[in-house]
């Protein structure tokens, strides 16, 4: 009997304390590589982050937040007629276990309206929003570095965004 009660009391524990992990917390995994921000210059209100999103079972990025930008949002670059334009985007479908890249000229994070110049060399926090095929939302916070080019490659052509260094989740 007193087995059962100990047994019992600790069930009830554990419950308890899963009832107060959020729901964001129980999705699925995303993958973060090479991500980085574009550093800035003094008076540039926006600039790009760039980085390659696997999710192991499929997901959307729904939302990206910084305390560096007064606004983050998930943009798309793309050719109409002769003219490249530029928009935000609701989400981003990131397909199971297919690596989407964020780039310049494509899809990217767009830090607007800067608190202050992105310095090279400096890091910028940056949290992702995805949601599951159920609707659930997890967040994943990373902290990009600042450069001009990707971390171990050319550089990257100047669209007035920045790119960052990411975390796995």
């Amino acid at each position: 009997m007193k087995k059962l009660l100990h047994t019992t009391a600790l069930a009830a524990t554990l419950m308890a304390a899963f009832a107060n992990v959020p729901a964001w917390a129980q999705t699925a995994t995303v993958k973060v590589e090479g991500a980085w921000a574009r550093a800035s210059v003094q008076g540039q209100k926006g600039t790009g982050a760039f980085m390659r999103l696997t999710a192991q079972d499929g997901a959307r990025l729904v939302r990206a937040e910084s305390p560096a930008a007064g606004v983050t949002e998930v943009h798309e670059m793309k050719m109409e007629g002769d003219v490249m334009k530029m928009r935000a985007v609701p989400s981003l479908e990131l397909p199971a276990g297919k690596t989407v890249e964020l780039k310049p000229g494509g899809y990217h994070v767009m830090l607007l309206d800067l608190k202050a110049p992105l310095a090279k060399d400096s890091t910028v926090p940056l949290t992702l929003v995805f949601q599951d095929a159920k609707g659930v939302e997890s967040k994943l916070e990373l902290t990009l570095p600042v450069g001009t080019t990707a971390p171990g490659g050319a550089a990257a052509p100047a669209h007035g965004h920045g790119h960052g260094h990411g975390q796995k989740h």
